[in-house]
């Protein structure tokens, strides 16, 4: 659990859990897109979403570039970095989190905590596997790449050199390839300078008039190039302490910079929407390569060819651009400047060569006064109507007027506040606060329930809510004297049937995808799952439904190994014992070359032997007759 924590009068720590309401698998960037990795070896890029979510896409594939989605923070991802030659990523987030991801496969490996706020920005030494991390709490902290994915259950504790001296928030870090400097760019509006190998203050470079939001250095660390929101772009010699130069290519403020590999050519983006490319050299050579139809919040070059072919934009909207720049270098010289205003530049490109499509992102919602509904507008303008209590839309209502639908749907009913609702990330978050979350007594007849024997009981909605939300989490005890009242619920996994024994309120239940995220009020992230089968169950269950699922289906295969994700874990439910028999007589499970113990349960399996982030992953082989 986190290690601070905020404790109400009576000394207990007030929890909160949040839900959000969405699609099973979110294909689309539903929100701006704040960081890009690309990794042309695989010929893939890595999104950081405003929604919470990594995502992964085949830059080859114009139609249906999605591949998967790396889902465990909590709140905005800021920054990602691709370390390791792409084996690892590494990101930060406003969830107040640094973690380190398996890129190839998409799972979480660890979580660091060490931050106390929001972390905004990432850096990253190739040749020397460092990466550091920073934020709102003023904090530099280092981490070598290579303990961080060692990390396993049973050895996770890291340590980490921390930088200090920040006065203000960070929003921009830099690191040189060779880890010999690094750079950090603050609402102070100064540039801070230190020695990572020793930890040492080198210097602080004034000269920006506003935060800087962007930071590059070249190879050896001698020259930094900073952008900020004063507009301007600076060059700074680090041997000499001082700006050497300054650029007005935009005329507001600058969030995201690239650079050539040689250091001569810098890409920049905004506030202004517009992508400039600079010759540092000669600062009146510069080419206005296109226009985004939203402020700039990164940009990603493909390095695979000098000068790069194409460059990568992401913006405050959910797509992301690939703008070409054959012919970029046939510059012309734009003219004299008149007092800093920027002459207008005929774009090299009219429009994007590719576009990996966003989705829409709710911007606007009213809860109904039956403090069950709630009407949405989003950046479509597309109005929808959502059921908080089975976490689901109802109904879209198409381009209709957002303040009628509310009137529309008005019911002269009273039912005390007992959740809140949050947009940040482009869907709908929905938090029960302790202290609210049990204020909402109401008749089923009000709440919309009708009971078969007429009679209107009163229902406590979030107490309601609460069982439906934990209806699948992991029961450890079933009592067979309950087995009458249990409900045996069938749903559809991976094209598997799965079988899972539940118990939920009897009204309404949620959909099993929902991410469920216990925190502390207005504080972090305790814990964050998906609702899912009992981590309970026992690999005897898992061999069971192996034989009659698998090998039963397909007598005529002989396979000898298979691998059955965790997702696809099978319920629990009545089987004849010669299944079982069968099972164990017939099958062995693998994890990690070991072979399991039928009565190990698959928590110890994920602990003990499997010992990674993401889904298990098990093997079956047939035993030689």
């Amino acid at each position: 659990m986190a290690a601070h924590h905020r404790q109400n009068a009576a000394g207990r720590r007030k929890v909160q859990v949040s839900y959000v309401i969405r699609d099973e698998v979110e294909k689309h960037n539903r929100n701006g897109v704040n960081a890009l990795q690309l990794d042309p070896a695989l010929n893939r890029l890595f999104t950081a979403g405003r929604d919470s979510i990594i995502r992964i896409w085949s830059v080859n594939q114009h139609k249906d570039p999605y591949i998967a989605s790396m889902e465990h923070h909590t709140d905005w991802v800021n920054d990602i970095v691709l370390c390791c030659n792409g084996k690892t990523l590494i990101s930060a987030s406003s969830d107040t989190t640094v973690k380190v991801w398996n890129a190839q496969k998409g799972f979480c490996m660890s979580t660091l905590r060490t931050h106390k706020d929001y972390v905004k920005a990432l850096a990253y030494a190739k040749d020397k596997e460092l990466v550091a991390s920073a934020g709102l709490d003023r904090q530099i902290f280092l981490w070598d790449v290579n303990t961080l994915t060692a990390l396993t259950a049973s050895n996770n504790t890291v340590t980490t050199s921390s930088l200090s001296g920040n006065k203000d928030s960070i929003y921009s870090l830099a690191m040189n390839q060779m880890g010999t400097v690094i750079v950090s760019g603050s609402t102070e509006k100064v540039l801070r300078v230190w020695d990572p190998r020793t930890c040492a203050k080198l210097m602080k470079l004034k000269g920006h008039s506003d935060n800087v939001k962007s930071l590059l250095l070249n190879r050896d660390g001698t020259q930094c190039l900073s952008g900020s929101s004063d507009g301007t772009i600076r060059l700074w010699s680090l041997g000499q302490q001082r700006c050497i130069a300054t650029y007005r290519v935009h005329d507001e403020g600058v969030w995201a910079l690239q650079v050539n590999e040689a250091f001569t050519h810098i890409y920049s983006g905004g506030r202004d929407k517009k992508i400039f490319c600079t010759d540092l050299r000669n600062p009146d050579i510069r080419v206005l390569i296109g226009e985004e139809k939203a402020p700039v919040l990164k940009m990603e070059l493909d390095r695979t060819a000098d000068p790069p072919p194409v460059i990568w934009v992401s913006t405050t909207k959910s797509s992301v651009n690939k703008w070409c720049l054959k012919g970029i270098h046939n510059f012309r010289a734009s003219g004299d400047y008149d007092n800093d205003i920027i002459a207008p530049l005929t774009p090299l490109c009219t429009a994007p060569e590719q576009v990996i499509k966003g989705g829409a992102s709710i911007i606007q919602c009213h809860i109904l006064n039956d403090k069950r509904h709630i009407v949405t507008k989003d950046t479509n303008n597309n109005v929808a109507f959502w059921d908080v209590l089975k976490a689901c839309k109802g109904e879209d209502l198409g381009k209709v007027e957002f303040d009628e639908e509310i009137k529309k749907r008005f019911k002269q009913v009273y039912v005390p506040n007992w959740f809140s609702v949050d947009l940040k990330t482009g869907m709908l978050t929905i938090t029960l606060d302790e202290s609210d979350c049990f204020a909402a007594w109401v008749s089923a007849k009000d709440a919309g329930f009708s009971s078969s024997d007429g009679s209107d009981p009163k229902l406590n909605l979030g107490g309601l809510l609460l069982q439906a939300l934990l209806e699948f989490w992991p029961r450890t005890h079933i009592n067979p004297m309950d087995e009458e009242e249990n409900e045996v619920n069938h749903a559809a996994v991976n094209g598997e049937q799965e079988t899972r024994v539940q118990k939920g309120n009897g009204y309404f239940q949620v959909p099993p995808h929902t991410p469920v995220i216990f925190g502390e009020a207005g504080g972090r992230t305790l814990f964050r799952d998906r609702l899912s089968a009992s981590d309970m169950l026992q690999v005897r269950k898992v061999m069971e439904h192996v034989y009659e699922k698998i090998i039963n289906l397909d007598t005529e295969s002989q396979t000898t190994a298979s691998s059955l994700a965790a997702n696809d874990k099978p319920g629990e439910t009545e089987k004849d014992e010669d299944m079982a028999l069968m099972a164990e007589e017939k099958i062995e499970l693998i994890c990690q070359d070991q072979v399991l113990d039928p009565n190990m349960d698959l928590r110890t399996v994920k602990h003990f032997i499997w010992k990674s982030g993401g889904d298990l992953t098990l093997h079956y082989r047939q035993k030689s007759t």
